[in-house]
C-alpha cells in the first residue's frame, strides 16, 4: 500500500508540475476535468451523480468555466453574470425537484447546487490565481500550503500531540500538530519567498507570503475536516478509486479546494 501511495503521489506531482507550470488551456481544461470528476464523486454520495439533477451540476460547471475563460471581455458586467449563473442553476434545480415531486430529498437538491460551488467554482481559482501577476509564483502556495501543512501537522502531532482537535470526526488529529501545520506553512512559505527571489529574481515580499502561508495552512485544515466529515456522516471510507492509494479525487484534493481561494484573495489583498 506504501509503495502504491507513493508513486501515485510521484505521479500527482509530475502533473501538478506540468499542468500548472504551464498554465493557460491546459490548466484551465484539467481543471475543468478534475471539477467534474470531484463533482461526480461527491455526487455519488448523495445517489444523484446520473440523475436530472447531477446533470445540472455537470452543466453548469461547464458554463462557469466558459463564463470564466471569456471573463476578460465581459469587463464591468462579468459579476452580474457570474451571479445570473448562480441563480439559473438554482432554479434549475428547484424545477427538477417540482417536476419530479416526490422523487428527491431536500438534501439532495441542496447537494447539487453546493457540488458544483464546492467542486467547480473553489477549484476554478487556481487557474485564477495562475493568471494573475506573479501568478506563476503565487499559484504553487495553494499547494505548498495544504501539502506541507499536512505534512507539518502530522510530524509534529506524532511528537508531541496531546490534545484532541476533533476527538469524534478525526481522533488523530492534535490542536498541537494544527498549531504546528500552520506554523511550518509559513515557515516554509517564507522558504519559498527566499527561494524564488534569489533564483527567479521576483522581488516577492517574504512577509506576505508567511501570512499567505499561514492563513492557507489554517483554511486548509478546516477543508480537510470538511471532506472527512461528509464521509463519516455517510459511512463511506473514500469518496472514489480513481488515485491508487489515495482514492478520488475529493480524497487526495479536499485541503486545496478550500485553500485555492484563500489564496487568491490573500494575493490580491497582500
Amino acid at each position: 500500500m506504501f509503495k502504491t501511495r507513493l508513486l501515485s503521489g510521484i505521479l500527482l506531482i509530475i502533473i501538478a508540475l506540468f499542468t500548472v507550470g504551464s498554465g493557460g488551456n491546459i490548466l484551465f481544461a484539467t481543471l475543468l476535468i478534475i471539477s467534474l470528476i470531484g463533482m461526480t464523486e461527491l455526487y455519488r454520495v448523495f445517489h444523484i451523480q446520473k440523475d436530472p439533477l447531477g446533470i445540472c451540476g455537470y452543466l453548469f460547471a461547464v458554463l462557469y468555466y466558459g463564463l470564466l475563460y471569456i471573463k476578460p471581455s465581459l469587463k464591468e458586467s462579468a459579476p452580474e453574470a457570474f451571479i445570473l449563473l448562480f441563480v439559473a442553476l438554482l432554479i434549475c434545480l428547484m424545477a427538477v425537484m417540482v417536476f419530479t415531486y416526490p422523487k428527491y430529498k431536500t438534501e439532495q437538491v441542496m447537494a447539487a447546487f453546493f457540488g458544483m460551488f464546492y467542486l467547480a467554482v473553489m477549484l476554478s481559482f487556481i487557474y485564477q490565481t495562475r493568471i494573475m501577476p506573479g501568478g506563476v509564483f503565487t499559484v504553487w502556495l495553494v499547494f505548498i500550503c495544504a501539502w506541507g501543512c499536512d505534512t507539518c501537522a502530522y510530524c509534529v502531532g506524532m511528537l508531541i500531540g496531546k490534545h484532541k482537535m476533533a476527538p469524534v470526526l478525526s481522533p488523530k488529529k492534535s490542536v498541537e500538530g494544527g498549531i504546528g501545520g500552520v506554523v511550518g506553512a509559513a515557515l516554509i512559505g517564507v522558504l519559498y519567498a527566499l527561494a524564488v527571489n534569489h533564483w527567479g529574481n521576483a522581488g516577492i515580499n517574504v512577509f506576505s507570503y508567511a501570512v499567505i502561508g499561514a492563513a492557507g495552512g489554517a483554511v486548509s485544515q478546516i477543508g480537510d475536516l470538511a471532506a472527512s466529515a461528509i464521509k463519516r456522516k455517510h459511512d463511506i471510507k473514500d469518496y472514489g478509486k480513481l488515485i491508487p492509494g489515495h482514492g478520488g479525487i475529493l480524497d487526495r484534493f479536499d485541503s486545496v479546494i478550500f485553500t485555492a481561494p484563500i489564496i487568491y484573495c490573500l494575493a490580491v489583498l497582500l
